[in-house]
């Protein structure tokens, strides 16, 4: 469902968009003495497109709906381009919703659907009719408008939804895990399509999502929040390559826990000396979290027992036991085999780590 407060009927098409700068500052909501948000900091820039990464119960849906409006904050600031909207009622705040439920009107057309918040705000028929014709081109549902719902794929249903949060032309459009109800190959497509979509636009856009994958995959920078808080955030990128903690190590991507000890600014692991991503770790005994794909199969090196395999298509992960018991896995070309049982060696590709002081 979308909100604006608008009425206009002279807007430019669909196609061009400006975003908002919106600001969490020291937001907190509390539920009877449970608190879901603890003092959240969050900025994004005009056009921006920010994922919220987390297990369930970790604030991030609860983010989500402050900024709409449909929670009201215990504490702090939301800004939508510098204006503090806490206390605006949603639908003064410019925003598009896209929810994980596609919500839409079983007894009115696909049509009908993407006009209904148009209607509401009083758009002139004619303008209902190009606006939301230029919706759903633009998720390539042009030729489905006489449709119903029960006569779409989940897919089409949320691109129907997605046309509906689009056709009032908000600034801000956020999406609260949109694609957690469909099948994997058209959750793939979609995410990809909304990337597109957002990227034309220029819509400042809030992604929520527990799927790792789709968070990396579609968004500019990502917040990974736990307990209410956010833990770190970064670019893609940074969040694989240089998690700040040992849970963000964890939750993004796999990663193998492996006893070490840090000494002058590297430490040693499996009898190996490795690069620290942050090298003002203090010395002493650590827990190394070393990454599937810096682990390799070798014709000599570290000992181990391949425990199981798995195809994955274009590549294999296979689980090894090392002499001690611990259990790694290793990610390796398809054509690389093994079975359970088999002896192999193992080399390190040397690439920095994380490490953290907690053991266990």
């Amino acid at each position: 469902m979308t909100t604006t407060a608008d009425t206009e009927q002279t807007t430019p098409p669909i196609t061009v968009q400006e975003g908002a700068s919106v600001e969490l500052i020291d937001v907190v909501k509390d539920y009877s003495g449970q608190r879901a948000l603890n003092g959240v900091n969050l900025s994004m820039a005009r056009g921006e497109f920010v994922a919220l990464l987390g297990p369930s119960g970790c604030g991030k849906t609860t983010a989500l709906r402050a900024l709409s409006g449909l929670e009201q904050v215990t504490s702090g600031s939301i800004r939508i381009n510098g204006v503090d909207v806490v206390g605006t009622p949603v639908n003064k705040r410019d925003i598009g919703m896209v929810f994980q439920s596609y919500s839409l009107f079983p007894h009115m057309t696909v049509t009908q659907n993407v006009e209904f918040g148009l209607e509401m705000r009083r758009v002139d028929a004619a303008s209902r009719r190009r606006r939301s014709a230029e919706a759903l081109d633009l998720v390539g549902l042009g030729q489905l408008g006489g449709r119903y719902a029960h006569q779409l794929s989940g897919g089409q249903q949320q691109r129907v939804a997605l046309a509906r949060a689009l056709v009032t032309r908000p600034r801000v459009l956020l999406l609260d895990e949109p694609l957690s109800a469909l099948d994997a190959k058209v959750r793939v497509q979609l995410r990809e399509e909304i990337r597109k979509i957002q990227t034309e636009l220029g819509i400042t856009t809030l992604f929520v999502t527990h799927d790792q994958e789709e968070a990396l995959a579609v968004a500019d920078r990502v917040a990974v929040m736990r307990a209410g808080d956010i833990e770190q955030i970064g670019t893609p990128e940074e969040l694989y390559r240089a998690p700040a903690t040992d849970f963000v190590a964890e939750f993004v991507g796999i990663s193998n826990r492996i006893d070490g000890v840090v000494s002058g600014g590297s430490v040693t692991v499996l009898g190996h000396r490795l690069p620290l991503v942050r090298p003002d770790v203090a010395d002493g005994p650590v827990r190394v979290f070393l990454r599937p794909e810096d682990v390799s199969l070798a014709p000599a090196g570290i000992p181990a027992t391949v425990v199981a395999t798995s195809f994955l298509g274009s590549l294999r992960r296979t689980f090894v036991r090392l002499d001690d018991g611990a259990v790694i896995s290793v990610q390796h070309a398809a054509r690389e085999t093994t079975s359970p049982g088999q002896d192999v060696f193992l080399a390190l590709s040397g690439s920095p780590v994380t490490v953290t002081t907690a053991r266990g």
